[in-house]
């Protein structure tokens, strides 16, 4: 089995190595227990329009959350720098941009045998150099186990989801993110997942190959 997952890991990036349209997501998911009730959530990503070096943008994101019920409901509040390196319309000409983010969310979660399904609720307050935004985003995940009859250890699943993001005045709707992927369950710590991402907005759409790793401790 792990042989597999790393043929699927490891295939798709000798491909995009070479020129591709496909961009890239190299993103790093941890989770830190603190106690019963409350958890440190931090993650980077880093998003390249290529496979590595043509940086689109740098995401660091960190949080404390608090649980509701054990498991399976949680509420967090959080901070975001995002580093962006946008080109400037048609040519090859880049600019770049900082923003700082403060963001609340809420994270539910339900498992139905080989299921696992959850639904995350995130507000964020966007601060740019010379503008303040708000946005709305709905996330809707789905984990599907394959060799084994629930998501345990050493198991083989598939995941998808799709996130909408909304804005709160002008053009409402921001942008479109649908995945699917193929993941590998080393433990209830660790975890690894490959997959195709599509991103749509109001005029464009994008293709990114997403490589993560998820570590709980």
């Amino acid at each position: 089995m792990k042989k597999i997952l790393f043929a699927l890991l490891f295939a798709p990036i000798s491909l995009l190595a070479q020129s591709s349209e496909t961009g890239n997501w190299l993103i790093y998911f941890g989770d830190k227990k603190i106690n019963s009730k409350f958890n440190w959530h931090h993650e980077v990503q880093y998003r390249s329009y290529n496979f590595l070096g043509d940086t689109e943008q740098l995401l660091l994101r960190t949080g404390i959350g608090y649980n509701l019920s054990e498991n399976n409901n949680n509420i967090l509040l959080g901070y975001a720098f995002i580093y962006s390196e946008p080109y400037i319309g048609d040519t090859d000409i880049k600019t770049e941009f900082n923003e700082n983010r403060i963001y609340q969310q809420f994270i539910t979660r339900q498992t139905f045998g080989r299921f696992a399904l959850q639904h995350r609720y995130r507000f964020e307050q966007r601060f740019f150099e010379d503008d303040f935004r708000l946005r709305l985003r709905y996330f809707l995940g789905l984990n599907v186990a394959l060799n084994k009859s629930q998501l345990t250890d050493h198991t083989l699943y598939l995941s998808a989801y799709n996130e909408i993001f909304m804005n709160t005045v002008k053009t409402y709707f921001d942008r479109n993110r649908l995945y699917g992927g193929i993941g590998y369950r080393f433990s209830i710590k660790a975890r690894a997942e490959i997959g195709m991402m599509n991103q749509s907005a109001n005029n464009s759409s994008r293709n990114q190959l997403n490589i993560i790793t998820f570590l709980n401790f």
